[in-house]
């Protein structure tokens, strides 16, 4: 059995907790709307309650790019490395 074991690669690697965080972190962000319920600071006079929230459209859209670019690379790897 220990064969068998020492040719598999670990299913929790720090690529993939890389990953999770990405992806995790706009739902906390969103979830925790005590943090951004408020008025003030305006920018260009829309209230931080929605200017917050665009914001995150974009920083959630680079975390799904950088999380899906290194779920790529770390699938690329677990098959080179699988081959050798």
């Amino acid at each position: 059995m220990s064969e068998v074991t020492q040719g598999k690669q670990p299913v929790v690697t720090p690529i993939r907790v890389v990953v999770a965080l990405c992806l995790i972190a706009p739902f906390v962000a969103m979830l925790w709307v005590s943090s951004y319920a408020k008025v003030e600071p305006t920018l260009a006079g829309i209230p931080f309650f929605y200017w917050y929230q665009m914001a995150w459209v974009v920083i959630s859209t680079v975390l799904t790019m950088i999380a899906y670019k290194l779920w790529q690379r770390d699938q690329r790897a677990r098959k080179g490395g699988a081959s050798q």
